[in-house]
């Protein structure tokens, strides 16, 4: 809340298998967080969160929360929605939706009950036995046909023999691309694995911030980024992430955790801010029991489309805020 009256909204999302953080220690975080900004000027985003930045190493989403809420209000205060305020002028685009790992029978039901729905892209989720993810993607393949778009995320959870013999096996499938084949601490293995592989590679899990793009890129270690907003630590770095990829004439993604429809509006409006950002991967709340989030994103048959409201353009529902615990 600003001395005028503005109000800016942000959302920290834990994820603690990727980032390590707890719901714990985003609080403690954003309590500390809130003691640096208090009385300062909230549209001096750079140097506030050059002020906050290093607790981004510990918790990148709850710097993420304050930097959204910062944008938020800079959108506000300028009167137009962030895209366009960040030099955007497309308000909608394709996501994808993800059909996580289980049994083949499953995951080719959900694969094609996603098609169905309208969704031309499908994100598929791999990395256990290289032979049944085959099997699993030739399935999912033949149901869906060759119209609809198949990307993989095989989320660290191969070697670099298994990635390079299991990319090289479906590379008939026309798979579009494949994020984060090995560990993200072993950029040598990445880089292997794209050198070999006839399926472009992604980092996810190897990029959080700026520094790491330029580290994937001297490595030539991938193809593409995946940016999430809560890896990164906010809306600023996810857009320096894309910078460096563009100037280094590489595409981007970006993509989520499990947050609500307001940070997922907030990641859209990175989308559309950024030519070199040309895929989406924005279904963090597709499987969410409730929906606490007035306005902001709608998608219908895999297209997304961001509001024209000033800021982020959403809210939370008051009743929804009244049910839970404050800190």
């Amino acid at each position: 809340r600003t001395d005028q009256g503005i109000v800016g909204l942000g959302e920290a999302c834990p994820f603690p298998p990727i980032t390590g953080e707890t719901q714990a220690t985003n609080a403690a975080a954003a309590i500390s967080i809130r003691d640096m900004l208090v009385g300062k000027d909230p549209l001096a985003i750079d140097a506030l969160l050059r002020e906050i930045g290093p607790l981004v190493h510990s918790n990148p989403s709850a710097v993420a929360a304050f930097d959204m809420a910062l944008h938020d209000i800079l959108g506000k205060v300028a009167g137009l929605p962030l895209f366009r305020l960040l030099g955007g002028t497309k308000n909608t685009f394709e996501t994808d939706i993800t059909t996580s790992l289980d049994t083949l029978e499953n995951m080719t039901a959900e694969s094609k009950k996603y098609a169905d729905m309208g969704y031309k892209t499908l994100k598929v989720k791999v990395g256990l036995d290289p032979d049944e993810d085959f099997a699993r993607l030739s399935a999912i393949r033949a149901a869906v046909g060759r119209g609809v778009a198949i990307r993989i995320d095989a989320n660290q959870g191969w070697t670099v023999p298994q990635a390079v013999y299991a990319l090289r096996k479906m590379e008939p499938l026309a798979i579009q691309f494949c994020e984060q084949p090995v560990l993200a601490s072993d950029t040598a293995g990445l880089k292997a694995v794209r050198s070999q592989s006839p399926i472009a590679i992604m980092a996810d899990e190897a990029l959080f911030g700026p520094a790491d793009a330029i580290k994937l890129i001297r490595a030539e270690a991938c193809d593409t980024f995946n940016i999430k907003v809560m890896k990164a630590g906010g809306l600023l770095n996810s857009i320096r992430i894309a910078h460096i990829a563009d100037a280094a004439n590489m595409r981007c993604m970006v993509g989520c955790m499990l947050e609500s429809k307001l940070a997922l509006t907030a990641a859209a409006h990175v989308v559309a801010s950024q030519a070199n950002i040309v895929y989406a991967d924005l279904d963090g709340n597709s499987e969410h029991v409730a929906d606490p989030i007035i306005d902001g994103i709608t998608v219908e048959a895999g297209v997304l489309t961001l509001p024209e409201k000033p800021g982020l353009g959403c809210d939370v529902d008051p009743a929804f805020l009244k049910i839970l615990r404050k800190i």
